[in-house]
């Protein structure tokens, strides 16, 4: 009779099982990296026949039909997408350095930074940014078309020639879209939570990825007295828990007291040894500014505010945001000369 053997916990070919990922991983990375070389080859080949010979859209439709008439079924050589190589290589024939980052994005992620995107620093950003999340393009695209690079920038105050690579990540913002959480009018904070657990993986996109749900509701205990925080995550890059507490109405002074207890609480008999101490957000619909800098001025504590909004900002009000931001840069340089 032959033998059996039950893998169920049994760990010792998981290192061939690794390799086995790793190598498929690489595969598709190599292969993404042949497919966009590729397309900046013809790109250039178009974008020089059109400078040099004359060029235009009807030739590049003859083009495509033509490639198509050799390889039938073969996808990726319409004329619209010919001429998008055509975009994509002008867009960045005079940027080698962002070479090695265009390989590591797909086509898909490219083609939205391409045309969603006006800086190189904002395109820069959103390289960098799909290779890190390892975002699909759809991903991708909600990013973009909520404004994140002009909200991070806003909530770190620094203009885009400053954005260094620690900022990219954008752990912790003072500004998060949340609008796919689809509220009713009104709603309470336990609609919220609600709403929040069951759209956790776009929840996770909006806050980032190294962010684990540890629990809802978490129970901590303090003498005889039962305490319960909204949502309690871990995050893996900076190693420490992270409470967050959810308000449905403007930010008040006396919230941070409350995160501030569930902080300690956390830290003297959650925290494990090795982790970091805990961080707070309070998570509320409004927060003034001024308000938010009293309120901080004399904490010591690991907590933050942060404001939350149901529906996206046109994109056109925070680049306004961001321009200010800027005159603002600019008047302090001045004055300093």
């Amino acid at each position: 009779m032959s033998d059996i053997i039950d893998f169920k916990n049994n760990g010792m070919f998981d290192d061939i099982l690794s390799m086995i990922y790793s190598a498929k991983q690489k595969a598709e990375y190599q292969v993404n990296a042949t497919i966009i070389e590729l397309y900046w080859q013809i790109g250039s080949y178009v974008s020089e026949r059109i400078a040099k010979d004359g060029w235009g859209k009807s030739t590049v439709k003859e083009l495509s039909a033509y490639i198509l008439s050799k390889e039938p079924g073969i996808r990726g050589y319409s004329a619209q997408n010919i001429w998008r190589m055509k975009q994509f290589f002008e867009t960045y024939k005079d940027k080698p350095e962002l070479s090695t980052l265009l390989r590591e994005n797909s086509w898909s992620n490219n083609m939205h930074i391409v045309s969603k995107t006006k800086s190189y620093e904002e395109k820069e950003f959103y390289l960098k940014l799909a290779v890190k999340e390892k975002y699909k393009a759809r991903e991708l695209e909600r990013q973009i078309d909520s404004g994140y690079y002009e909200r991070l920038l806003l909530s770190s105050g620094k203009a885009p020639s400053a954005l260094e690579e620690r900022d990219m990540s954008g752990v912790f913002r003072d500004m998060y879209m949340l609008e796919f959480l689809n509220l009713p009018e009104p709603y309470k904070e336990y609609d919220l939570q609600k709403a929040i657990l069951k759209n956790m993986k776009k929840f996770l996109l909006e806050f980032g990825r190294d962010f684990l749900l540890v629990d809802e509701e978490y129970h901590v205990q303090v003498g005889n007295n039962d305490y319960y925080v909204d949502l309690l995550f871990y995050h893996r890059e900076l190693q420490c828990l992270v409470a967050i507490d959810l308000k449905i109405d403007d930010f008040k002074p006396e919230y941070l007291g409350k995160m501030e207890f569930y902080l300690e609480a956390l830290d003297r008999d959650v925290k494990k040894p090795h982790e970091n101490p805990s961080v707070g957000m309070i998570l509320c619909k409004n927060a003034d500014t001024d308000v938010v800098e009293y309120s901080l001025s004399r904490s010591l504590s690991q907590a933050m505010i942060a404001e939350y909004k149901t529906k996206l900002i046109d994109k056109k009000i925070l680049k306004k945001k961001l321009d200010e931001l800027y005159d603002i840069e600019e008047e302090l340089r001045n004055s300093q000369q």
